[in-house]
């Protein structure tokens, strides 16, 4: 039995980090000089638990994300993060899932398999229901089956255009949203950095998740064959994301498969691997009139030097 002690340290400890997160201030010579910076979270099934070693980086660091955009796994991230859920809290989460908790079998000629209990899913680990509520802006991506057209959301209810946004063709069935059928991000957007700047990015960090589905050995079954034509084609289109990007970050998960959810440990140290590695490029935003981001390390020096 787990003691109710330390869920209560836990509850208190999220309260502190959320209350630092809304009363933090930057000076006005910080808001004037500093670029307003946007993170974009590409689409790579479990691959995409690698985003929250992303994550960790940026809160470690105290850089600055003024906007948040999503594909497919990486909306369901964004959402979480941008909720108020830690990069901690979503590693405890990550450790636990499975394929199994948000999907199950259908019989349906648009998909073998129904995300709705994803819903349930959503509304039990977000902090909010709406992106009106959400402490970060965040867009989540989806593809207009009918038109090819993506699908940009910004507002209102968060739990059905994630669910869209994560609808892998042949895999799950399409997600009805208004008039429009909904389909995966990343046909429209593998990697959603044009719809940052169309929020105001400045600045973009894209974080691009490589999905090479197939090994030497060769496809295991009829999703690595979906998987693995998805992967051709997001490599042949990746032009236009990269174009607009400032910093590329693209995680070392050659060997981990799309499902691959009980590798979470190593997935989310990739991530954070691969951010760190990208810090040098970040540190040159920040003139030094406003001062870097003060890395964790130094903050605490800096308090017991107080003291």
């Amino acid at each position: 039995m787990k003691n109710p002690l330390n869920k209560i340290v836990r509850s208190v400890q999220a309260f502190g980090r959320e209350l630092k997160r809304q009363t933090r201030t930057e000076s006005p010579v910080e808001q004037s000089v500093r670029p307003k910076i946007g993170l974009a979270l590409g689409g790579g099934f479990a691959r995409g638990l690698a985003h929250i070693g992303v994550l960790k980086v940026f809160e470690e660091e105290q850089i600055p994300i003024d906007f948040l955009a999503g594909t497919s796994v990486g909306s369901m991230i964004g959402a979480g993060y941008a909720s108020g859920v830690s990069p901690t809290e979503l590693a405890e989460i990550a450790v636990k899932i499975r394929f199994k908790d948000f999907s199950r079998w259908t019989f349906s000629r648009f998909g073998l398999f129904s995300n709705d209990k994803m819903a349930a899913f959503l509304r039990d680990s977000l902090r909010c229901k709406t992106f009106e509520e959400l402490r970060i802006p965040l867009a989540v991506t989806a593809t207009d089956i009918i038109t090819g057209e993506p699908a940009v959301f910004t507002t209102g209810d968060l739990v059905d255009p994630v669910r869209a946004s994560c609808a892998y063709p042949g895999m799950f069935q399409p997600v009805k949203i208004g008039e429009r059928v909904l389909v995966d991000g990343l046909l429209a957007y593998s990697v959603p950095a044009i719809p940052l700047r169309a929020m105001g990015a400045e600045r973009v960090v894209a974080v691009h998740l490589a999905a090479n589905w197939v090994k030497p050995r060769g496809p295991r079954h009829v999703f690595d064959v979906i998987g693995q034509c998805f992967s051709i084609a997001q490599d042949k289109m990746g032009a236009s994301w990269r174009s607009i990007s400032d910093v590329v970050v693209e995680p070392d998960i050659g060997e981990f498969s799309y499902d691959d959810f009980a590798s979470a440990h190593q997935l989310v140290a990739a991530g954070e691997a691969a951010m760190r590695a990208a810090l040098p490029k970040l540190r040159e935003w920040f003139p030094a009139t406003t001062g870097e981001p003060q890395t964790a390390a130094a903050k605490t020096v800096a308090e017991v030097t107080a003291k």
